[in-house]
Formats: structure tokens, sequence, C-alpha cells
């Protein structure tokens, strides 16, 4: 570079990721002493960042849809296997019965609740309003990290619940979006449109569904019977990670079943091969302390091979959540920054969060164990995020009502937004009132 020239474009990135990355790796103990997520702090940058800041970033989610598409995309595959990952209990379990209603029955209320806001108030054509509800209607598997499952032997009704209900209903808004587009006269979902739409979209479910576990346990099973058998294909977790949810996404699609709600079952059936050999005891305890010249031998050993690869998969995927957090909220604060925030969206956000969600709670969740502030928390920490930021470029890549789409835009990465500020500044507060409230009630 000549002398008293500016610094280039390329490598003043450098300098700003280089600086927010080790940031980041200083402050992230001190947040964890704050009512403050990473995500308030990446949104913020971001936003700064971006037109209504120092201008150094500017995405339009119309011009650059295709790409953002595959960057959410690979986010959300990746967060969703890992939510599979994390829930080590049975399907037999009653637990289940919570996230299966929140990820269904929660789900279509939310649906139809936020159809009737788009069409009534928003006046929306049906078609953009049924769009707007499957962005925003999914719950979201990274951003809920402090209401999430951490430990995976954790039974918590709010955690199981929260982290299953977001591996469920990523995938179920799907369909819903293409109906959406096909009334749009979309090109590409006009067979969602057509009379045999429900066999088709049962299809793609239970596709998923069965799909995603089978793929999860034929691959597990190889691999454990080529370290047990041969002691090779070890190492590599990180290799063996994005290669089944590549191959789960890819072979689900290939005969037209529901890719996302396949990666989550592949991440769960990996789950389950484990806990079928672990039983009650933790992956840790099986496992013991590893030294790194005994790494093969515990990769190798009948019993600890299950819980070794599995912890291992799950480690590198709990990086790789870090990175995405990162890198999705930073672009979306960019994007807002260059949209502007909607006061539609506040609107919106205001109804979702303190009516829609509540109401769809109460309605859902008659008829289960769950005391009151468990779904008073149930009802509160709807997250919304990655997978309304995925279907928002997905829709976007597509033609429709050009004259709407700039609002529309902005209106959805508002509402997200105030999801990561809301939820962000509550959630730790609020689990800790609800833990110490949990300890009362123990006691008595």
């Amino acid at each position: 570079m000549a002398e008293g020239a500016s610094i280039d474009i390329a490598t003043l990135w450098y300098l700003i990721v280089g600086t927010l990355l080790v940031s980041m790796a200083v402050l992230e103990s001190l947040l964890q002493r704050l009512p403050l997520s990473p995500a308030m702090f990446y949104l913020l940058v971001g936003f700064l960042l971006g037109p209504s800041g120092f201008a150094l970033i500017e995405i339009d989610p119309g011009k650059h849809a295709g790409l953002l598409t595959i960057i959410a995309e690979i986010a959300l595959l990746i967060s969703l296997f890992t939510v599979g990952l994390k829930l080590r209990v049975p399907l037999s379990d009653r637990i289940w019965r919570l996230p299966v209603r929140l990820g269904l029955a929660t789900m279509a209320v939310t649906m139809i609740l936020l159809v009737a806001i788009g069409v009534f108030l928003l006046h929306f054509p049906l078609g953009a309003a049924i769009v707007l509800a499957a962005i925003l209607a999914p719950t979201d598997p990274v951003l809920a990290s402090d209401v999430q499952i951490e430990d995976v032997g954790d039974r918590d009704r709010i955690r199981f619940s929260l982290s299953g209900e977001g591996g469920l209903n990523d995938g179920i808004a799907f369909p819903f979006l293409m109906v959406g587009l096909g009334l749009l006269a979309v090109p590409k979902a006009f067979d969602y449109t057509q009379p045999g739409v429900l066999f088709r979209v049962a299809w793609e479910f239970f596709a998923g569904l069965g799909g995603g576990w089978l793929i999860g346990l034929a691959i597990g099973r190889l691999i454990l019977y080529l370290r047990r058998r041969y002691r090779i294909a070890l190492g590599m977790e990180e290799f063996l990670t994005l290669g089944m949810i590549a191959i789960s996404y890819g072979m689900t699609h290939a005969i037209h079943g529901n890719g996302v709600i396949a990666v989550f079952m592949t991440g769960l059936a990996l789950r389950r091969i484990e806990h079928a050999t672990s039983g009650i005891e933790a992956p840790s305890s099986v496992i013991g302390a590893v030294s790194a010249g005994s790494k093969v031998d515990v990769a190798t050993d009948p019993r600890k091979a299950p819980a070794y690869m599995t912890e291992t998969v799950l480690d590198f995927n709990r990086q790789l959540e870090h990175i995405i957090e990162f890198a999705m909220v930073l672009l979306l604060g960019a994007m807002l920054s260059g949209s502007g925030i909607s006061s539609e969206g506040i609107a919106v956000a205001a109804l979702l969060f303190f009516v829609v969600r509540p109401a769809a709670i109460v309605m859902t969740l008659k008829g289960l164990t769950v005391t009151p502030l468990q779904r008073a928390m149930m009802a509160w920490f709807g997250i919304r995020g990655i997978g309304s930021l995925y279907y928002l470029t997905f829709a976007l890549q597509y033609h429709w009502l050009p004259q709407l789409v700039d609002r529309f835009t902005a209106l959805v990465l508002t509402i997200v937004a105030a999801s990561i500020v809301l939820h962000g500044f509550s959630a730790r507060p609020l689990m800790k009132f609800y833990y110490r409230q949990r300890s009362k009630e123990d006691l008595q």
C-alpha cells in the first residue's frame, strides 16, 4: 500500500471482525454477570456498522436474498442438529408431550392469530399474511441459549420444552410459507395451492421424521462398528458432524421430505444410540477422564465409544453455534440498519409477545402437568431468530408484490431484533427467579 493511502476495505474488515471476535472472547465472562446476551451486543454492532451508523456494511435483503438464504439455512441446520443432540430423553417418555404440543398445536394457533393480524390490522393480502405468519411463528433454537438445555441430562420442563419446540417448529413452517407464496402467484410454490397439498405436506413431514431418524441411526452405528471392530473412522468429528447434516438434508430432499425436520431427527437418533448404551449414567461419567494418549482406546471401547462420539460431536457443534450466532445477528443488525426500524414491527412484536404467544400457550397446554409459573415462562420465551431470518430471505428470492417487500422486510427484521433485546434482557433474571421458586416448591 502506498504511503498515505487509506486502508482498503478488505483490510478494514479483517480488523473489524478480528476486533469483534477478540472482544467477545474477553467480554463473555462479563456478560454472564449482567442481564445481557451476546446476541444483543452483536445486534448493536451490526446496526452501527450498517447504513444508519458508519455505513461500512450495506446489505439489501432483496438483492442478496439468494446468498443470505444459503447462509441462514446452513446456520439453521447446524443449530437444529445440535438441539437434537442435547435432548437425551427416549421418545417414549411423557415429557415429550410438552415440546410436541408446543411445536404442533401452539405453532398452529400462533399461525392463525398472525394471519388474522396480517389481514385485518396490516391489510396484507391473504398470501402475504400467511407468509408473514410462517416467518414469525417458529421459535429459535439458537438465540434461546439462556433458556435452552445445556446439560444433556437436564429434564427441566421449561428448558426441555423450549428446546424441543425450537427443533420441531422450524421445519413445520415451510409448507405454510409455500402456501402463502403460491397464493401470491410464485410459480415454484404453485403445487402447494392444489387439491393434493395435504398429502404432499403429510409426506414431507413423515419422510422428514423417519428419514432423519434412520439416517442418524445408520451413520452413527456404522461409525461405531468401524471404530470397535477395525479401529478406523477415528477422530475428525467436525467432518462427521457436517457430513451427517448434509447427508440427512440431501437424502431427505431427494425423496421430497422435509430436510429441516430430518436434520433435527438425525441429531436425536445419534443421541439415542448413546443413551441406549449408557443408560441413566451421564455421558461424561461413562467416558471418564481422557488423556491425549488414550483417545483411541476410549473411542473404540464397546461401552464408552457411543458416549465419546456423541459428546465430541456435540462439543464441536456448540462452538459452531457461537460462530453462527455471531454471524447471523451481525447480519441482522446491518440489515435492520438499512431497512430502518418499523413502527408497525414494534406494534406487531408487542401483539406477538404479549397477546398471541400467551393466548396460544393457554389454549394448547390444557391438560398437561405444568405449574402456572412454568406456563407463564413458556408463554414469554417464544424467542424469534434465525428460523425467521431464513424464511424471510427464502421468501425474498421470489417476485411477489414488489410494493410490499420493503415494508414487509423492515417489519420482520424489527420483530426479530425486538425479540433479541427483550428476551435477552429478561432471560437470565427470569430463569434465576424460576429456579429460586422451584427450589422453594421442592423444599415444600
